[in-house]
């Protein structure tokens, strides 16, 4: 099917027994008294140049109903084959990702829990899947407390969330996503190696004593986007999280082991 406003291919033009450009006579038909460009003086008939002007006018016709044509018939393909035309709000392949029914046992933070136990309440850890025609999604969360802490400052959480994006491109929501943080003073460094695209988030934010840190990943793989979030706050003297390299290593690798378990 040829783009829009590229001739039209062969098999375009007018139905069989009618005139080649209008005010071409039918074939085998008697000729007309009236055919052409009306002469402005002269001997009858005209110049060459009226009859000139009259062909450039019927060619120009028949061209422009030939693009019509070609770009109906554009358009005829997108709605009835969109997999002909890709733009950049369509939706990206799923490839092999699927969801599961417990974010938290397929995308355990191992890493992060080699660190910190999981406390285990009414609400932790709690785990949710739904399934619609748009978007599929999962997440799971997690109350956590520092191996061998003793103290309120050494609690933190964790929240996980994969989405299955089946109904439009979701690179520029992360991409803007990404300068919302940016413009609020996170620190966002690139992941190579995980998906088409993933970064890193940081922020230590808070006084000389007391600090709210946040550390996240996130990742997109075609139609598929996954995050990890940190979040924990602490008093000086009392507590020392993790760096903000021992962070960006644990959630990358437990963000890497997600989504491959989501392949499997």
């Amino acid at each position: 099917m040829p783009a829009p406003g590229s001739p039209a291919p062969t098999g375009f033009g007018p139905p069989p027994g009618l005139p080649a450009a209008p005010g071409a006579a039918v074939p085998g038909a008697a000729p007309t008294a009236f055919s052409g460009a009306v002469p402005t003086g002269g001997p009858a008939g005209g110049g060459s140049g009226e009859r000139s002007g009259g062909n450039l006018r019927r060619n120009a016709v028949w061209a422009f109903v030939g693009a019509v044509l070609a770009s109906a018939g554009w358009a005829t393909a997108v709605t009835v084959i969109p997999g002909m035309v890709s733009t950049n709000s369509s939706p990206r392949s799923l490839g092999n990702y699927h969801l599961s029914d417990d974010l938290c046992a397929i995308g355990k933070p191992a890493r992060l829990l080699e660190k910190y136990s999981v406390t285990t309440s009414s609400t932790s850890p709690s785990h949710h899947t739904d399934r619609n025609p748009a978007l599929d999604s999962m997440n799971c969360s997690m109350s956590l407390k520092r191996i061998g802490g003793d103290s309120d400052s050494e609690y933190a959480s964790v929240y996980m969330r994969a989405d299955l994006h089946k109904a439009v491109n979701p690179a520029p929501e992360l991409s803007a996503n990404k300068e919302v943080y940016r413009s609020r003073g996170y620190q966002i460094t690139t992941i190579t190696g995980i998906g088409e695209e993933a970064y890193f988030v940081y922020k230590d934010d808070g006084s000389d004593k007391y600090h709210d840190i946040y550390a996240e990943v996130d990742i997109r793989d075609g139609g598929m986007t996954y995050y990890i979030t940190y979040s924990a706050n602490y008093t000086q003297g009392k507590a020392t999280p993790p760096s903000m390299d021992d962070l960006r290593n644990m959630l990358q690798t437990d963000a890497d082991n997600a989504v491959r378990a989501m392949r499997k």
